[in-house]
């Protein structure tokens, strides 16, 4: 057994209550068909026991529980492509998904807590030419912050659920059931602080950062050394929030040659950050490559904040952009904007 599975088992072992008094199985022996289910009900009220009902059920009478800690909308069939080879081989869902009834909506019967990945391949089998496979549920009674730790303790041993979704998911949880107090949740969820703060570094950062990358969900919990300093200080925050946000528009114009994955783009970052660091002052403005025409970019201010974005299709005409949120001051854009005047509609003398 690899160490990752050892301490998954270990951390699933030690959040489960167990009960402080041993039954005494003999009393079965000579009860008949009523003393075995006498005990087998003390068993149950005891915590010795657990009767947690398992059905096949239709997948479409199944909801997403809203905080699920995996990103349904980012499934689809290369990353379930395992699940689903796996459930045609057997014929059926092997392993149960943990749901809990649902009383608010007639649409549907349960709330998917651990199983969002065996629910969309089972709905994607019955859509291709499977209609026979059914959706196995184990349901249980659960509190939101009970739903939320054993959804965590299923997934935490799991490599397709990525760093940044469980990251995301342990920010929100944060605020949700342990009133923002981080020790508390790390103690309740048996890991340790050091340990939380990296997701929790991770869920923080800037999403016009995150969305940046060629593919966010491969941004890791191990790429927090490198990104965390670097947005520290506010000169170096600028640049690399610069860097990112050029990065974005060449890849959105078509550009080759940026980034292809997440040490690519962080390299870039790095870089950028360390422009500032050595000269002690942010960059200017940084535009895209010029394209046909009169050009296009994006004008940023001394600190790296965007304020305009140009468009030059054609020598007749400019189209603009006003990053009017999340951009520069207003001062600053009008400076631009008078900038751009002047150079393409010269007063008249």
């Amino acid at each position: 057994m690899s160490s990752k599975n050892r301490n998954f088992m270990s951390d699933l072992a030690s959040s489960v209550e167990q009960a402080t008094e041993p039954v005494d199985r003999s009393a079965r022996r000579g009860g008949g068909v009523l003393g075995g289910r006498s005990n087998r009900l003390a068993e149950i009220a005891s915590g010795a026991a657990v009767d947690n009902p398992q059905e096949f059920v239709d997948p479409a009478r199944c909801r997403i529980w809203e905080r699920h800690n995996r990103d349904y909308a980012a499934l689809n069939h290369d990353r379930c492509r395992d699940l689903i080879d796996s459930i045609l081989a057997q014929g059926k869902q092997e392993v149960p998904a943990i749901v809990r009834r649902v009383s608010d909506d007639r649409h549907y019967d349960y709330e998917v807590i651990c199983g969002a990945r065996r629910h969309w391949s089972v709905l994607w089998l019955r859509q291709n030419n499977h209609p026979e496979i059914r959706y196995l549920i184990e349901v249980r009674t659960l509190t939101d912050e009970q739903a939320f730790r054993i959804s965590d303790l299923e997934n935490r041993a799991r490599e397709d659920l990525t760093d940044l979704e469980r990251a995301r998911d342990y920010l929100k949880a944060l605020g949700l059931y342990y009133n923002g107090r981080q020790k508390d949740m790390a103690k309740r969820i048996n890991q340790s602080e050091a340990w939380l703060s990296r997701y929790l570094d991770l869920a923080r950062l800037p999403p016009e950062l995150v969305e940046a990358f060629p593919d966010p969900y491969e941004l890791k919990i191990s790429h927090i050394g490198a990104l965390k300093p670097i947005l520290k200080a506010d000169d170096m925050r600028a640049a690399v929030l610069a860097e990112a946000r050029l990065i974005s528009e060449q890849r959105d114009g078509g550009v080759v040659g940026g980034p292809t994955n997440a040490p690519e783009m962080i390299r870039r970052l790095v870089i950028a950050a360390e422009r500032v660091r050595r000269s002690g002052t942010p960059p200017k403005a940084q535009t895209a490559p010029k394209r046909s025409g009169i050009g296009s970019g994006t004008i940023c201010d001394d600190a790296g904040a965007p304020l305009l974005r140009v468009d030059g299709k054609d020598r007749r005409a400019l189209t603009l952009t006003l990053f009017h949120k999340g951009g520069g001051d207003r001062a600053a854009a009008e400076a631009a904007l008078s900038d751009l005047l002047d150079r393409y509609w010269p007063k008249p003398s």
